[in-house]
């Protein structure tokens, strides 16, 4: 038995922002699983900024390879399990993997990152966001580098994205006043509801509205952008402050590495700590994590949002449309008919 499926494939790599033209949808079949191996179908895939990386090598991934011209492209994705060869798994069990941007996957049980989800807690689009890589990566990088404390001062770049609106809640909750940056009035506007205190980064130099909104210094950077955003907060970080690097979308476009921030130096003078943060190293987690959080999901405590385009087609779109500001939240492509 065979499945029919369409894929998205990496045509060229980009140069500069990507386009259209670099990537191509193929019709192709998936057969029968061998051995340890399950057939998914698809029902959501993942968008992600940080497979931009992938794409050119200028950025690599430890751990991950670059995508190849020609090839699928990999990426989160949820389905349900059509075709069985593993003890392990069962016909209609409900998957998160890595093998996305395809209709249907041929993935292993032995498989990086892949895990069973439970319908029923959850929709299962959530497996990709809020309770997903986002959502752990936002938690684990406010743990790592100490607990939040209730009078803080925190600073979240990219504040209206997955991992952005999450840790700027996480850190709410816990009694920080927290101040988000974002690119649009729609995105400010929900910011705002969630008792974010949200300013636009294109109004005016970033530095400068840190500096009106917290005239004492912030305690905590959550870095999703890095770049002249990352200077900034560096020069507007109160003594012992701390930094969790967590993305830098506005480098992942470069066509060469650019430099870092040029004021460097307060790391020490101010005796700053930076941080990186990658859900793969806290996967061990994920069970405590899915313990503190998903309640606060259930309970509407913590809010999340989506944007969803509808078929494997528009995932080029929805990727392109990540560096454009197009989404807020989770980024998403329902797989229709799944």
């Amino acid at each position: 038995m065979t499945w029919p499926s369409r894929e998205v494939r990496l045509a060229r790599k980009p140069s500069g922002l990507p386009v259209a033209g670099d990537f191509e949808l193929v019709e192709t079949e998936v057969g029968a699983p061998a051995q340890g191996e399950l057939v998914v179908a698809n029902a959501y895939c993942s968008v992600d900024p940080f497979m931009r990386m992938a794409m050119s090598g200028v950025r690599p991934i430890r751990g991950r390879p670059d995508s190849e011209t020609g090839r699928p492209l990999a990426g989160g994705a949820v389905g349900r399990v059509v075709a069985s060869a593993s003890p392990a798994f069962a016909v209609g069990d409900w998957l998160v993997h890595q093998s996305g941007w395809r209709e249907v996957s041929l993935v292993h049980e032995s498989d990086d990152g892949l895990r069973r989800i439970d319908p029923d807690a959850a929709p299962v689009s959530t497996a990709l966001g809020v309770l997903g890589m986002p959502g752990l990566t936002a938690w684990a990088g406010l743990r790592q580098v100490d607990a939040v404390r209730a009078g803080e001062t925190v600073y979240v770049s990219a504040a209206a994205g997955t991992v952005g609106s999450i840790a700027a809640q996480l850190a709410s909750a816990r009694g920080a006043r927290v101040l988000g940056s974002a690119g649009s009035e729609r995105k400010l506007e929900w910011l705002r509801r969630l008792g974010i205190e949200a300013f636009d980064y294109r109004e005016r130099p970033v530095g400068e509205s840190l500096a009106a909104l917290a005239p004492d210094g912030i305690d905590l950077y959550f870095d999703n952008v890095g770049g002249a955003q990352l200077e900034a907060a560096i020069a507007h970080m109160a003594w012992r402050g701390r930094i969790v690097a967590c993305g830098a979308v506005s480098l992942y476009n470069d066509v060469e590495a650019s430099a870092g921030p040029r004021n460097l130096d307060l790391l020490f003078t101010k005796e700053l700590t930076i941080r990186g943060v990658r859900s793969r190293a806290h996967r061990e987690e994920y069970p405590e994590f899915l313990a503190e959080v998903a309640p606060l999901v259930a309970g509407g405590s913590l809010v999340y949002e989506e944007t969803v385009v509808h078929g494997i087609e528009q995932a080029p779109g929805a990727f392109i449309g990540l560096f454009a500001g197009e989404n807020v939240g989770k980024m998403l492509v329902a797989v229709d008919g799944a």
